[in-house]
């Protein structure tokens, strides 16, 4: 892990070299981040609740989900733009070191511009717990934890699921957006609100709702189950899958030969 730090600590040197240029895609970012922020407050300002959730229940289903998908903006980009490292044969180069071949695609490339997001998803996280006036217990601290932690997984699952389509069609940008920024939008309100179909694809299929549904129903004592506050730990099965097929996609890969 110690080269991935280092090569961190590179590309944040390398982003910095340009300062002006960072600050302005920083605070862009930051922008781009509200206006997500805008659409939920608006929305609220027009309706009191969405099927029983208040503004701040979904401010706090939305800073779970968005600080899952920053964090691996930041520290995952390399998984985010693999289609990249075939297309240029950065891939075999990869493979030629004797080094864990996914730990070397995350540290081939950062962007720190997204850690813009990140800082706002943990601000509005603690305006929302704050507001919420939730009855404290340490099950609830740990499934907040958790479901902070499984945040990070599920995305970080669905970019090697994505990165394993580029070993098939090489380019798999269009797929990937699907599921990470589509199911991103749809994620950031309860998934309880939705079709009945919907709450099964994002449950069973790709697991949005034991990041930030089931286990916010414990959190602000909708439920009373226990089991919910320990749903997040699905996560923790659901990647392991996603690195098999990654794997076998590095098996079937053949060189550019460049």
């Amino acid at each position: 892990m110690k080269y991935y730090f280092r090569a961190l600590s590179l590309h944040l040197k390398s982003e910095l070299e340009y300062r002006t240029s960072f600050i302005f895609s920083f605070l862009s970012q930051i922008l781009v981040f509200f206006s997500y922020y805008f659409v939920i407050i608006s929305l609220f300002l027009r309706f009191n609740n969405i099927k029983g959730f208040t503004m701040y229940e979904v401010l706090f289903c939305f800073s779970i989900i968005q600080f899952g998908f920053a964090f691996n903006e930041v520290f995952a980009r390399g998984l985010d733009k693999f289609d990249d490292l075939i297309i240029e044969g950065g891939f075999d180069r990869i493979l030629l070191r004797p080094k864990n071949i996914i730990i070397q695609i995350l540290y081939n490339e950062s962007d720190f511009v997204k850690a813009s997001r990140l800082i706002q998803a943990i601000i509005i996280l603690i305006i929302s717990l704050i507001k919420l006036n939730i009855k404290w217990n340490i099950f609830k601290i740990v499934c907040i934890f958790l479901m902070l932690l499984s945040g990070i997984l599920v995305f970080f699952s669905l970019f090697l699921l994505a990165a394993s389509y580029c070993f098939i069609t090489v380019q798999g940008l269009e797929v990937r957006n699907v599921f990470t920024d589509g199911g991103k939008h749809m994620a950031q309100y309860p998934i309880g609100i939705f079709s009945k179909g919907f709450v099964y694809f994002f449950t069973f299929i790709i697991p949005y709702a034991f990041v930030n549904y089931y286990p916010l129903l414990f959190v602000i004592g909708k439920s009373d189950n226990i089991y919910y506050a320990f749903s997040p730990l699905i996560l923790f099965i659901y990647i392991i899958p996603c690195i098999i097929v990654f794997y076998l996609g590095v098996k079937r890969y053949s060189s550019v030969g460049s």
